[in-house]
């Protein structure tokens, strides 16, 4: 009978009522949920406004478990000093490093023989890409081995000489018409050799004629190399081309080597003092994701009369060959470093109520925090005043604690 008259009581007095026995009986219990009334762990009921009073947080504090960060994808960052680094954005384009691009020329007269690289392959260091038959090798080559071989007798014959002279059985003029002939010998074969360098021949091909003269065969026949590593992007004459005489072709090749590649960018008058050699550059492609770091590494002396600007190089890397030269990129040249005390990303900023607040993170949640922030650059800010530097704070989808928080007031509001 007490558990009903209790029961009557909260549903029609509209009173918190205390039960008259330690704790609640479950009949009771559910008389009083269905009048909106909640049992208080000491036994007694409340109202619902009396719980929502009681879990209702601070203005500008959000509860939150960390259960519900963590499934919210909100990412928590310490504040701390750092670095501001003011940037220049150009335009620019994509060109080839001067320093690695090849020409490959032909230094003697010829007809192209063979070709053994077309265009768009790539070589390496000493890969074999034509041969060229020259009636000016086989001179060059016949001339030496004729050299090489008369050294080799003038030189059994000095020291011949040498040996009887000494002996006293040899004349001394006898002597002395054999070592003028020895080194009259010697002064051809190196003639020769450096003839043959200046056409192209390497020591070690040079070499091999030197320890097997009898054995070369193809005398006219001269090969042309690669010099590096790169890829080749012109091939200026086909099988049975002349090369090297008047009016005909010189170059054979063009090879490049992209896995780096230069930034040209076109800096007016007004900026270009800002600019300095191997200042940082972060450099993106238009239109894509694409984006590479580099440095300025050349800086034109001379402006272009027309625009009143000056080119400016900035080289970055490109091992995956993803930079194409020729394409239209935009650069952000940096210009300035400045340390400061708090510096934050841009991402952890949103403007409440007219200021630019963060959230930073609590025990229970999080705390919205007016800042008075100071200079800045594309990526990060600094923070004049709210924030210490250890604390935690929000730095990714913080407008949904911005929208939750203002959820939150609303309601609290009616």
């Amino acid at each position: 009978m007490k558990v009903i008259v209790i029961a009557a009581a909260a549903l029609f007095g509209g009173v918190v009522v205390s039960a008259m026995v330690p704790q609640l009986p479950q009949m009771a219990r559910s008389y009083l949920a269905a009048a909106g009334v909640q049992a208080k762990p000491d036994g007694s009921a409340q109202r619902p406004e009396e719980a929502h009073t009681e879990e209702r947080a601070p203005e500008g504090v959000l509860l939150m478990t960390q259960d519900r960060i963590t499934a919210a994808k909100i990412e928590l960052a310490e504040v701390q000093p750092g670095t501001l680094a003011r940037q220049l954005t150009l335009p620019g384009t994509i060109v080839p490093d001067r320093n690695n691009i090849r020409r490959i020329a032909a230094r003697i007269v010829g007809t192209v023989a063979e070709l053994r690289k077309g265009l768009g392959d790539k070589v390496e260091a000493g890969d074999l890409l034509a041969i060229v038959d020259s009636r000016e090798v086989a001179e060059a080559r016949s001339e030496y081995i004729a050299a090489h071989v008369n050294f080799g007798l003038q030189k059994t014959l000095f020291e011949r000489e040498e040996t009887l002279w000494r002996s006293r059985i040899q004349a001394e003029q006898q002597y002395l018409r054999a070592k003028n002939a020895f080194v009259e010998a010697q002064v051809r074969v190196h003639l020769a050799q450096q003839k043959l360098a200046a056409l192209g021949l390497s020591d070690q091909e040079i070499a091999r004629m030197s320890a097997a003269p009898e054995a070369m065969n193809g005398l006219q026949r001269y090969e042309i190399r690669s010099p590096g590593v790169g890829q080749v992007v012109e091939r200026m004459v086909d099988l049975g081309t002349p090369v090297g005489g008047e009016g005909q072709a010189k170059e054979l090749f063009s090879i490049i080597d992209l896995r780096s590649v230069w930034v040209e960018l076109a800096v007016s008058s007004s900026d270009l003092g800002q600019v300095r050699e191997g200042s940082r550059v972060v450099v993106t492609m238009s239109g894509s994701d694409l984006r590479a770091e580099g440095k300025i590494v050349f800086i034109s002396p001379v402006y272009n009369p027309e625009t009143r600007s000056a080119r400016v190089f900035a080289a970055i890397g490109n091992e995956e060959l993803r930079w194409r030269p020729g394409s239209f990129v935009s650069a952000e040249v940096e210009i300035e470093r400045v340390d400061v005390d708090i510096r934050i990303p841009r991402s952890a900023l949103q403007t409440s109520e007219g200021a630019t607040v963060v959230f930073v993170r609590t025990e229970t949640g999080f705390e919205r925090r007016k800042v008075v922030l100071g200079k800045q650059d594309g990526e990060f800010v600094e923070v004049a005043f709210g924030v210490d530097p250890g604390e935690s704070i929000a730095v990714s989808n913080t407008f949904l604690l911005k929208a939750e928080l203002g959820k939150s007031e609303a309601e609290h509001s009616h």
